[in-house]
């Protein structure tokens, strides 16, 4: 912090002060940097994520409301199936001496089929809504990620000379001989 504070402080101990210049002191100048590519990809990042949220959102609600149409589809035929329980009943009034337990049993596994497929539906419904959360926000992940690795880059390109790229690389080969040094 006192290395910011320092570049601002000697901005006025510039020999040129009628002149532009520019600060090489890579440390001085980072936050600045960072701070204006920070902001370039807040301003114009927000736009394009609020987009591929609504877009998302408007699949999540048509899925939502896919899933609603089909439970009342099966909704009606939970009606339907009560008819024919009601139907079943009947019969089964009339058929009482020649077969009450098998058209019990074909009433409760009716009941229970009916049961199971509305089940079924309201998790088909719950998992296609997690899924398409969970896919909707791997999405916007990637997208902010690569535009933060696009904007890292052009950073980095902007800012590194053949001069500072050279003397990067003398260091590192530098420091990689020291620990060679050092494992002997």
């Amino acid at each position: 912090m006192k290395n910011v504070t320092d570049s601002f402080v000697s901005l006025g101990h510039w020999p040129s002060a009628g002149s532009f210049g520019f600060n090489t002191d890579i440390l001085a100048t980072n936050p600045i940097n960072l701070s204006v590519v920070l902001g370039v990809l807040i301003f114009f990042g927000k736009g394009v994520l609020s987009d591929l949220l609504d877009n998302r959102k408007q699949r999540i609600l048509n899925a939502i409301r896919n899933s609603e149409e089909l439970r009342g589809g099966a909704i009606e035929q939970l009606e339907k199936a009560r008819a024919r329980l009601r139907k079943v009943k009947m019969e089964a009034d009339q058929y009482r001496v020649n077969g009450y337990s098998e058209i019990e049993r074909e009433r409760l596994n009716l009941i229970n089929s009916t049961y199971n497929t509305l089940e079924q539906l309201e998790n088909y419904k719950n998992e296609t809504i997690h899924f398409e959360q969970q896919r909707a926000i791997n999405q916007v992940r990637q997208r902010v990620f690569q535009q933060a690795l696009q904007g890292a880059l052009g950073t980095l390109n902007t800012c590194l000379n053949n001069e500072l790229h050279l003397r990067t690389i003398s260091a590192n080969i530098d420091m990689l001989g020291a620990m060679n040094e050092r494992t002997d």
